[in-house]
């Protein structure tokens, strides 16, 4: 019997082993896997061998390993480095019925990645140093000189190259470029990722940041009411709003494939899509599960034109423009 967060996924008597076995290259963090992983071996019997960093050095191993890669199964907090490989013709097809449990617009027209939880981008500000018609509507407004020094950018994050990437795709590469150069003009400040944003916010370190949603909502459960910021969310068609899926593949050098999408699907299962909304609360793709009463409902703005496939042919461009930007010297 599980115990502890992997018990709220699958509660019954784990079976025993069958011989099987998959391995996962994560760029998820273990905290937020690892319950999965132990449901999924107690659920199905199936041996897990998990090898845990960051989503572009997974996807760079990945690629010099080519067809002798050990990985069965790759998963990334964005789909960006997916992108990458699929370029590099190291993913294979994901089983259209696994597929076919999300919407078009959360996974692969080549079928080779599915989304199984959504990340929406966020301004995070302090409650006590910003009011309520301070707050932007777009992030062009950041820009101008009444938030000089005011804004944080998680300039290596991840998730934030995949956003920039999808505002290059979107809104043409020079407007993209141009506003990055001007938030650094305005005195951006870069952090290494979206939680130190949270943190620097609330502490009033920052006055505000550019973050993916859930992280604000986890650090307000932790901390009550010393926890000091609020999500603001901007405008549904603003590029600020951008939905970014947590992508997972099978890899064309699967010696297991059945079993490694055995274990996709048992991502957009119920009482994992469950999981993801009322525990780490990221917005769940599939199983009709609705996300927790916490978070804003999600609008039905359009995103069908973003092309997350397309990611990886920028991967290597979009870091260069942040690099060259001069934020990482902030």
């Amino acid at each position: 019997m599980l115990t502890g967060p992997a018990a709220n996924i699958y509660g019954g008597e784990c079976v025993e082993q069958d011989g099987s076995d998959v391995t996962i290259y994560s760029g998820r963090a273990e905290n937020l896997m690892e319950p999965v992983f132990a449901a999924f071996e107690c659920e199905t019997g199936i041996r897990l061998k998990v090898r845990y960093a960051s989503n572009t050095d997974l996807a760079l191993s990945m690629n010099e390993e080519g067809d002798r890669t050990p990985a069965d199964v790759f998963l990334s907090s964005s789909p960006g480095p997916v992108g990458f490989l699929a370029n590099s013709d190291l993913l294979g097809n994901i089983d259209d019925d696994v597929l076919e449990l999300v919407d078009e617009q959360n996974r692969s027209a080549n079928g080779n990645w599915v989304g199984f939880s959504g990340r929406k981008r966020v301004l995070v500000y302090n409650v006590d140093e910003v009011s309520a018609d301070q707050l932007p509507n777009s992030i062009f407004d950041l820009t101008d000189p009444a938030y000089e020094g005011q804004v944080a950018i998680p300039a290596t994050n991840g998730s934030f190259a995949d956003w920039f990437t999808v505002f290059r795709q979107e809104s043409g590469n020079d407007v993209a470029t141009q506003w990055l150069d001007d938030m650094v003009a305005n005195g951006a400040k870069p952090y290494p990722n979206n939680r130190s944003i949270v943190e620097a916010a609330s502490r009033g370190e920052i006055h505000m940041g550019l973050v993916n949603h859930y992280y604000n909502y986890q650090e307000a459960a932790a901390a009550g009411d010393d926890h000091r910021a609020a999500n603001h969310d901007l405008a549904d068609d603003d590029i600020g709003s951008l939905l970014i899926v947590t992508a997972a593949t099978v890899t064309a050098a699967s010696d297991n494939p059945e079993a490694a999408n055995e274990l996709v699907g048992y991502l957009l299962s119920e009482g994992v899509q469950r999981y993801y909304s009322e525990v780490t609360l990221e917005y769940p793709l599939a199983a009709g599960v609705e996300p927790a009463a916490v978070l804003p409902p999600l609008s039905d703005v359009d995103r069908s034109s973003v092309n997350f496939d397309d990611l990886g042919d920028e991967f290597e461009k979009t870091n260069a423009i942040i690099e060259a930007s001069g934020i990482l010297s902030q």
